[in-house]
């Protein structure tokens, strides 16, 4: 199907007015946790330790996208996993972008949707995030994301808490009917 976790030659460059996504290296590890672990993130974002991070980085299954600004600082980081998929599912397991609400990470997954259903060969890209995080519910929205379901009780907080995680998803024809419908 084409799909590449960005350790080869493939340099996919999308840019956005505010964000310009490659795929992510090692070298980038050190700032994708530093963009994961954002003061008030550790509600909505989940977190991984380095070594996790890079083990990620080099399975073949995983893509890391990072977003950067025109100086090079990493405005947003997204993991991607399901590459090689045979039915086409492309899951999105993790994303954050610095600066809530300044639509920064919504330009960041607009591009990074861009290449999962164009390079990467997508068909279905899904994600779960948490219940209670409606500002993330409604950018997935935005973009034409659908909610599929509900998982009761299926994450459980640092705190031993327990919360539900929505299921959302965007398929390939929803996608290529935004991006062609025109401009209001």
């Amino acid at each position: 199907m084409g799909f590449s976790n960005g350790a080869g030659g493939n340099a996919f460059m999308a840019a956005s007015a505010r964000v310009a996504v490659r795929p992510a290296a090692l070298a980038d590890v050190a700032a994708i946790m530093s963009v994961e672990r954002t003061p008030g993130f550790e509600a909505v974002v989940g977190r991984s330790e380095e070594a996790e991070h890079r083990a990620m980085l080099a399975a073949p299954g995983f893509a890391y996208r990072i977003g950067l600004s025109e100086s090079g600082e990493a405005l947003a980081f997204a993991i991607l996993f399901g590459l090689g998929d045979r039915h086409g599912n492309l899951y999105l397991k993790r994303i954050a972008a610095v600066r809530p609400s300044e639509g920064i990470g919504t330009a960041f997954l607009a591009a990074v949707l861009d290449e999962a259903f164009g390079a990467l060969g997508a068909w279905r890209f899904h994600l779960d995030c948490f219940a209670d995080n409606f500002r993330a519910q409604r950018a997935y929205a935005k973009l034409g994301f659908r909610r599929d379901g509900l998982l009761r009780q299926a994450y459980r907080r640092a705190d031993g808490t327990r919360t539900d995680l929505v299921l959302m998803a965007l398929l390939k024809p929803e996608w290529e009917a935004r991006r062609a419908a025109p401009v209001a």
